[in-house]
């Protein structure tokens, strides 16, 4: 079967590589797990031997038939859109193993992590740029980075090179662990503290009085006032920012937002 660039389908069937991955999502035989874009099957066939059971939601229906001829009743195949699937419909404490195609990363990360149900652990092969965003530290944040380590503890477990991939992408990949949190580093109206980071990141060459000041219609002595106030200097920029420093000001601006 062709992959098809429109689907950003790239077959890995390195198995050390992939059972690299399954070690990332540190799969039990207590565990469901849920397989994004299962393509050929060659993670599924793994994973079978390792979970107690195994949803694998694929999208292109060329695949299906393919797909059907596992023969495990461990398997449950569904054909479905994974960004229309309601995740309600897994236990708590489920996982996440996939090889996932580039383009779906940031969204599947943010459907999966604000979800009601969220996993309790995903192990991801995304692009190794990506991987190295959502694992920033203060001085290199990006709204990435603060969204999953938000709800989320992420860690690059290792890279896969792109000649490993059939056909090969133009760039390496990571396995990307993320190791959700039982709750998130602090309690906040969710739409309000993404407004405010998104305004804090909506132009990253400003340093942060001055974005958030134009991001919230707000003066820049006002915002200037309370960054003195956390003792942040005024001259910083949001990629700086540690997480309790967002919820500093998070707490003092929440009621303007």
């Amino acid at each position: 079967m062709l992959a098809k660039k429109s689907l950003g389908q790239h077959w890995l069937f390195d198995e050390p590589t992939l059972q690299k991955v399954i070690e990332a999502g540190e799969v039990s035989g207590d565990d469901t797990v849920l397989e994004v874009g299962p393509g050929l099957g060659t993670l599924t066939d793994l994973l079978l031997q390792k979970a107690k059971k195994v949803i694998a939601v694929e999208a292109d229906g060329d695949l299906i038939e393919g797909l059907k001829k596992i023969n495990n009743s461990k398997l449950q195949l569904e054909y479905a859109d994974i960004m229309k699937y309601d995740l309600r419909v897994f236990p708590k404490g489920y996982k996440v193993v996939a090889n996932i195609p580039y383009y779906l990363t940031s969204n599947l990360l943010r459907m999966l992590l604000e979800s009601p149900n969220p996993p309790s652990l995903a192990a991801l092969l995304v692009q190794k740029e990506v991987a190295e965003r959502v694992t920033a530290k203060p001085g290199q944040m990006s709204v990435l980075a603060f969204s999953v380590q938000y709800y989320a503890k992420p860690t690059v477990r290792g890279f896969v090179a792109k000649e490993l991939f059939e056909p090969a992408p133009k760039v390496d990949s990571a396995i990307l662990q993320i190791r959700v949190r039982s709750k998130p580093c602090f309690e906040a109206d969710k739409n309000k503290l993404f407004r405010l980071v998104k305004a804090g990141f909506g132009e990253r060459r400003k340093q942060l009085r001055n974005s958030l000041a134009g991001g919230l219609q707000l003066t820049t002595e006002e915002i200037s006032s309370i960054l003195r106030a956390m003792d942040i200097d005024s001259n910083a920029r949001a990629q700086e920012l540690t997480m309790e420093q967002w919820q500093a000001l998070y707490t003092s601006l929440s009621t303007q937002l």
